[in-house]
């Protein structure tokens, strides 16, 4: 009996396989994205928040990812190879919006806490807009380690082939993470 990640490897290899073949080059891309899309999706959202931004910033990860697929090497997993480019674009997103809302941090209409209620895509209850607010809070490089340890359940190691970081600096990260994040719930 496989177990998941074995058949998830599986998978990978035969979707990858097909990619190199010009005439199931498109069917196997669109394989790829019904295994991965919704994962990248929540990725996404977590780091950018709303759904139209998250839209817009997958779109840019797929067109990257269907450039990209023939040069992937194989020495990571494929789905942290797809994390990779999905971090890096809404990354990319957030300095782009940064720059050019220039405006003040208490802008009304800029406030995460508003945002997220007048997102009707956001289905979260007040605990969870809580714990969004808490990881909002978070420097960019922690917040990313929270979410893909606390909500993909990834480990370490696949934190660290997404991040390009060592284990030991993402428990630290993860570790001072949690704290904040806790420190910010109790406040309340």
């Amino acid at each position: 009996m496989q177990s998941s990640t074995q058949k998830d490897i599986l998978e990978d290899e035969a979707i990858l396989k097909m990619l190199n073949i010009p005439s199931s080059r498109d069917r196997a891309f669109r394989l790829l994205l019904q295994k991965y899309q919704e994962r990248l999706y929540w990725h996404i959202r977590r780091i950018v928040i709303e759904h139209e931004d998250t839209n817009d910033v997958l779109q840019n990860t797929c067109i990257r990812i269907y450039k990209g697929i023939k040069s992937f090497k194989g020495n990571a997993r494929l789905y942290t190879w797809l994390y990779r480019i999905a971090s890096n674009e809404a990354i990319t997103f957030l300095k782009k919006r940064k720059k050019i809302k220039s405006t003040s941090i208490d802008n009304e209409e800029n406030n995460l806490e508003n945002r997220l209620h007048a997102d009707v895509y956001f289905e979260g209850d007040e605990i969870q807009k809580k714990l969004q607010l808490a990881l909002d809070t978070l420097p960019e490089k922690q917040r990313l380690v929270f979410d893909m340890r606390y909500y993909d359940a990834m480990s370490y190691q696949a934190i660290s082939d997404v991040l390009g970081t060592s284990v030991g600096g993402l428990k630290a990260s993860y570790h001072h993470a949690a704290k904040k994040v806790e420190a910010f719930l109790t406040q309340e």
